[in-house]
């Protein structure tokens, strides 16, 4: 597939509002409607696009309290790599989980609605996972920049 600079335009487009339509599209592209829906087509059919979602605004849904876990396993074996991740994989609280280099093995960030459902989360879902060895907790003061737009 050849992959050019109208298709990374149309990327940034989608990635700023997803749900412009086609019309809209083509107007800022200088392409039909129909060279605009094929050019999405082909996008999510060679895998650039994997899917479309709503950004929900964290505060109106109570869920505005952001905390960094820093994991550290007991082990690095294979057997409690895969059961972490596996397990931590099933706890909604958990947005994103990253294995990572250096002094700790993960990084999650957690959402929740405030430091008692932190705390909650902590006890009742987190440290009941086996074979973690610490963790280390950062809570967001003051969300600088946000984004899920990646620049192409």
């Amino acid at each position: 597939m050849i992959f050019d600079a109208i298709d990374r335009k149309l990327l940034d487009y989608l990635q700023a509002d997803s749900k412009q339509t086609n019309k809209e599209l083509s107007n800022k592209l200088n392409l039909s409607v129909t060279a605009v829906y094929e050019r999405i087509k082909k996008l999510e059919r060679e895998g650039y696009i994997n899917k479309y979602v709503a950004l929900v605004n964290k505060q109106q849904v109570d869920r505005a309290f952001v905390a960094f876990c820093h994991i550290k396993l007991v082990q690095h074996s294979q057997e409690y790599v895969v059961k972490f991740e596996k397990e931590v994989a099933k706890i909604k609280e958990v947005l994103e989980c990253y294995h990572i280099s250096g002094d700790y093995d993960y990084l999650l960030k957690v959402l929740v609605k405030d430091m008692h459902s932190f705390r909650e989360f902590m006890v009742k879902k987190l440290t009941t996972i086996d074979h973690i060895g610490s963790t280390h907790s950062m809570f967001v003061i003051n969300e600088v920049k946000h984004t899920t737009a990646i620049n192409i």
